[in-house]
């Protein structure tokens, strides 16, 4: 499955996130161990992936929510709730971002 990718490459956009936005057209890509949808008006899918992008954790968060930490996980990959069950994305599957 291919898809539009946002990377949050800098600490500041990391740290903004979805916040504010009304929508995501695609997937939004971070370095992380853990996410909040505290400030996100929607629902989102995140799937939690290890350094070889392999899923290890997907979790579907209401806004204003907090995940516990994925202590294996180096990267936290965002989609409109719903989007993985579409994918039928599962733990153990491999994801590219390219």
């Amino acid at each position: 499955m291919l898809a539009s990718a946002e990377l949050a490459t800098t600490r500041s956009q990391r740290r903004r996130g979805l916040i504010g936005r009304d929508e995501l057209p695609g997937v939004f890509v971070l370095r992380a161990r853990s996410v909040h949808t505290i400030g996100v008006r929607f629902p989102i899918d995140v799937a939690f992936c290890d350094e070889a992008g392999r899923v290890i954790r997907i979790v579907t968060m209401r806004p204003n929510r907090v995940c516990a930490p994925v202590l294996r996980a180096h990267t936290a990959i965002e989609a409109p709730a719903g989007t993985f069950g579409e994918w039928r994305l599962r733990v153990g599957d491999v994801l590219e971002v390219r």
